[in-house]
């Protein structure tokens, strides 16, 4: 008889775990064909591989010496294997991902492009979601993973962990420049127009409740469906909004619309991974996910060990 590579794959298992039935159920097979194997592996080489020792079996010396020799030739190729899959899952396969319109522009894109040039091989999906869609995305998976921005209700099923975190500013056009000079407070601007996301949105919430805090109720004279939507609509002087400022730069710097000096401090906000940690990443998937963590983990140590502390302390298993 010819012995293959799977009869030492086998044998393998029976000698790491001394047991049959543990063999059996890491190779997905049945205890009486790994009996049956040993056998035919033991009448081939002319010697006993095991005896049976109490409920579990052990090595005989010639079960030992050859082992020995197994034991590294299966791990090597395990290892190859590994690599292998490593190697083609980062060279063809997709990478599902969800994102509110704030995490994609603040984190998700530049992201992207670093993570395409090194890998240009592998297609991206991206279901551009409202908050909360995106999280429901994840729990039903229909994305590998979700970065969106908070507030955010996130189950307890689902782990959410901190990447960045934003300003928002409040932002008007330029036919607002009488309130640019100095501070305003919320109640002086509630004479105005406001641009809002709508009530279905987490961003609403999140200001809702800031004007609650201060005594005063959110009452927008224009919802938007998306972020994007906002930034026109301030230009042309439809009323002022509040807007992340690392997405306002450009507009601010060319002019079209001016900051609005806020007596109150809007919170910061935080844009987060949200993940299902029960459901398997492929390599693509996996690899893009650390890309963002690690992106995270950098700018938190250059912050310094408070930072990081704080930002750990923040991160949530849920």
């Amino acid at each position: 008889m010819d012995i293959s590579y799977e009869y030492y794959r086998v044998f393998y298992y029976a000698a790491k775990y001394r047991n049959f039935t543990l063999a059996a159920e890491s190779l997905h097979g049945s205890q009486p064909n790994i009996s049956r194997t040993i056998k035919l592996l033991e009448h081939d080489l002319g010697c006993r591989l095991f005896i049976r020792a109490g409920r579990g079996i052990v090595l005989t010396p010639e079960g030992e010496r050859l082992y020995s020799h197994v034991k590294s030739a299966v791990e090597q190729l395990q290892s190859a294997e590994e690599e292998i899959k490593m190697f083609t899952g980062l060279h063809k396969g997709t990478v599902n991902v969800g994102a509110s319109e704030t995490a994609l522009h603040l984190l998700l894109l530049p992201a992207l492009a670093r993570f395409k040039k090194i890998y240009p091989e592998i297609r991206i999906r991206i279901r551009n979601h409202l908050t909360m869609q995106a999280i429901d995305s994840v729990r039903q998976g229909l994305v590998d993973f979700a970065v969106v921005a908070s507030p955010a209700d996130i189950p307890d099923t689902l782990k959410k962990t901190p990447l960045t975190q934003f300003q928002d500013i409040l932002i008007g056009g330029n036919a607002f420049q009488e309130i640019v000079q100095t501070p305003v407070s919320l109640k002086d601007i509630s004479h105005y127009p406001l641009v809002c996301l709508g009530e279905n949105t987490m961003s609403y919430r999140f200001y809702d409740s800031f004007y609650r805090e201060h005594g005063l109720c959110l009452k927008p004279e224009f919802e938007a469906a998306t972020t994007d939507q906002i930034l026109p609509m301030v230009k042309n002087n439809l009323g002022l909004g509040f807007f992340p400022e690392r997405m306002a730069k450009e507009a601010l710097t060319s002019g079209e619309i001016c900051r609005i000096p806020l007596q109150e401090s809007i919170p910061c906000r935080d844009i987060l991974l949200v993940e299902n940690t029960e459901r398997f990443l492929n390599v693509a998937a996996g690899t893009l996910k650390d890309l963002l963590i690690d992106a995270f983990l950098s700018i938190q140590a250059s912050n310094g060990p408070s930072a990081s502390l704080s930002a750990r302390n923040n991160t949530n298993h849920r």
